[in-house]
């Protein structure tokens, strides 16, 4: 006796759905390409002008906006004498260490002439932290912020902000911060200080000559 074949055309439909309603789901993440060209450009503060190691020619650098959950495929290349390593303070490197960023620690640095995608995942956290260079002390003109938003349709656990403006507290040196760590290691004695303390880039408004010249 002929038995007969079950359709599995209610499976088929069910399965597209399924499929169809995973790839829209929202609280998947995305993945953000962002790319940092390190270059040197001339900066002037204090009245004074010199050549400093940037991304993208900004100081401070760019600011990396993602969502909870989201990947980041950072591209970075080396244009300028230094080797250097890029660091994303507060980001948990979840199965992605070698992308953390300490040199010599967690990857080898990045040549002249070189680069290195950086490849990660935004698990678990939301708020504003920060990125720089985690080498010497590049760090004094290489660091930017990373704002971190919360997944979509997943409110904030405060009332929502009308607008965000990130706030970054840095210092300025008149001369090469790699020149003040390098005398201090030849003393023995503590780097000098900074000439002024600055936010977003810029020294307040109480030295000297603080708002002639910025660029």
């Amino acid at each position: 006796m002929a038995v007969p074949l079950i359709s599995s055309q209610p499976f088929l439909v069910f399965f597209s759905f399924f499929t169809l309603c995973l790839l829209a789901d929202p609280v998947l993440g995305i993945t953000r390409h962002y790319k940092f060209d390190i270059k040197l450009h001339n900066v002037t503060r204090l009245c004074r002008t010199r050549s400093i190691v940037s991304v993208n020619r900004q100081f401070p650098g760019p600011r990396i906006v993602a969502r909870e959950g989201d990947q980041l495929l950072i591209k970075v290349v080396n244009h300028v004498p230094n080797n250097i390593s890029i660091h994303w303070h507060g980001i948990r490197q979840l199965r992605s260490g070698w992308a953390d960023g300490p040199a010599y620690v967690t990857q080898c640095p990045i040549q002249t002439g070189q680069s290195y995608v950086y490849n990660f995942t935004i698990v678990g956290q939301r708020g504003t932290l920060f990125w720089h260079a985690h080498i010497s002390w590049l760090r004094a003109t290489l660091y930017g912020p990373i704002i971190i938003l919360p997944k979509r349709g997943v409110p904030y656990p405060f009332a929502k902000p009308y607008k965000e403006v990130p706030i970054i507290f840095g210092e300025w040196f008149n001369t090469d911060p790699e020149a003040v760590i390098s005398q201090a290691l030849q003393t023995g004695g503590g780097p000098n200080v900074s000439d002024a303390y600055t936010i977003n880039g810029l020294p307040g408004p109480l030295y000297n000559c603080s708002a002639k010249g910025t660029k």
